[in-house]
């Protein structure tokens, strides 16, 4: 039966748009208590003021989660808001047009690598600590199709979406003593603002078929109401028809 999400602690990473923002909109919906983030501070307030005209109260903060420093803050601010962070959702991420590795360049691989994957990890070496003393947390990491099977997404943001799931099976594995859980959620076309950053946006006919940021924001709220006992480490999901 799933558990209810009201008065839960929710910490959001790239809620400015697309599944992040989605997310944010549900879990404010389900009753929790939302600290959405991303580096765009006017999408944050102009999400908030959405929220408050539906009767929901959501806290918002600019961090760029490349940014150690950045994140530690968010985090800080977060535990000194709520008093704990029982969920955190790290939907951070980019691509680029340069991905062939013909055109691929050492700056471009890093700020793949640093959205992508260092920010996860930032902000997970910074609530663990929290959630350990806690015996609760549950983080779950927006991933993508790519970090499962080869395709022509490029090798930096497959190695980012690779590592990414690398690091939530890690986190998993070494801190299920403390119940702490994670998943990594591995979707496939989504028709979101990342299209613009391909080589080549997908046809009106593709994404009218694609996955909405909504349809993996309902999977997150629905893995993050699972029973504590249950736990998904890995989910995929993907569009009917492509």
């Amino acid at each position: 039966m799933p558990v209810s999400l009201k008065d839960e602690c929710v910490l959001i990473a790239g809620a400015s748009g697309g599944v992040g923002r989605e997310a944010a909109i549900l879990f404010a919906r389900e009753g929790a208590r939302v600290m959405a983030s991303a580096r765009r501070l006017d999408r944050l307030e102009q999400l908030k003021a959405e929220l408050a005209a539906e009767g929901h109260t959501i806290s918002v903060m600019a961090a760029d989660t490349s940014n150690l420093d950045q994140v530690n803050a968010l985090v800080a601010a977060a535990m000194a808001e709520f008093g704990r962070v029982d969920i955190c959702v790290y939907s951070s991420g980019t691509n680029t047009k340069e991905r062939a590795l013909t055109r691929l360049t050492p700056p471009v691989w890093h700020e793949l690598l640093n959205v992508n994957l260092h920010g996860a990890y930032y902000i997970t070496q910074a609530l663990l600590p929290s959630m350990r003393a806690a015996r609760k947390g549950h983080l779950i990491y927006v991933s993508s199709i790519s970090g499962l099977r080869s395709d022509v997404s490029g090798a930096a943001y497959q190695a980012s979406k690779r590592g990414l799931n690398g690091l939530a099976h890690a986190v998993r594995v070494e801190e299920k003593e403390n119940r702490i859980r994670t998943c990594a959620l591995c979707p496939g076309l989504i028709d979101s603002e990342l299209m613009e950053k391909r080589p080549v946006k997908p046809s009106p006919e593709q994404l009218a078929q694609a996955l909405k940021p909504a349809d993996v924001a309902e999977a997150i709220v629905a893995v993050a109401k699972l029973n504590p006992n249950v736990t998904v480490a890995e989910l995929e999901i993907v569009p009917t028809t492509i």
